[in-house]
């Protein structure tokens, strides 16, 4: 089974299977990403979604998301300017910064899809969770990275592959909405891609500076 990654376009080579879905891995990007094929498409991913019960006011909810807010809140301030992309149904990242009067608007293509919010730039973007989804991840942080002003950052999280895990018992592969999954190396190809000044990598919190 051969198919080009979606990130980088290099040929991909066939890798893992978890019952029906097949899983390839990039030699030159170094992500794991499902077979097309296998993806559930977006009504059945949408409907995936709309199951989520996450609780904004939840405290361990909020502790979680609290690498990418716990930054903004550091090294950003009130006026500056912010996108919870992949907000979902309900818009943790949006709700801890705008009880501290941030500013952060929501954008997300089920939930909350204004694409004038795409039009504009923000000196911060989040994505919690997020990437791990996207089908087209070139596309998308070719998006991310138009959307940012200068000096500004681009903060993720995901759980990162790398090769000591065992993939096969690996929780992470198990959510079916989980089609892109990122070496340490992903980051490096996108940050020399995308031309961003640098990437950190500290446990799931990977920041992006412009």
């Amino acid at each position: 089974m051969i198919q080009l990654c979606p990130l980088c376009s290099s040929l991909g080579n066939s890798y893992a299977q978890y019952k029906a879905t097949h899983y390839l891995h990039c030699p030159n990007c170094y992500a794991v990403f499902m077979d097309e094929k296998d993806r559930l498409g977006n009504k059945a991913e949408k409907s995936r979604y709309e199951l989520h019960q996450n609780d904004v006011e939840d405290k361990n909810y909020q502790k979680f998301v609290s690498p990418i807010t716990s930054s903004i809140l550091t090294e950003f301030t009130k006026e500056s300017k912010g996108l919870d992309f992949g907000a979902g149904k309900e818009p943790i990242i949006s709700k801890v910064l705008q009880d501290s009067g941030f500013k952060v608007f929501q954008y997300d293509p089920y939930f909350y899809n204004d694409e004038k919010l795409l039009q504009v730039k923000y000196d911060y973007i989040a994505c919690c969770e997020v990437i791990e989804h996207f089908y087209n991840p070139y596309k998308e942080f070719l998006l991310l990275k138009k959307l940012l002003n200068p000096n500004s950052k681009l903060y993720c999280m995901t759980d990162i592959y790398d090769e000591n895990r065992d993939f096969a018992s690996w929780y992470y592969k198990n959510d079916a909405t989980h089609v892109f999954f990122y070496h340490k190396k992903t980051f490096d190809w996108i940050r020399e891609e995308f031309n961003f000044l640098e990437v950190s990598v500290e446990n799931r919190l990977i920041t992006f500076s412009v």
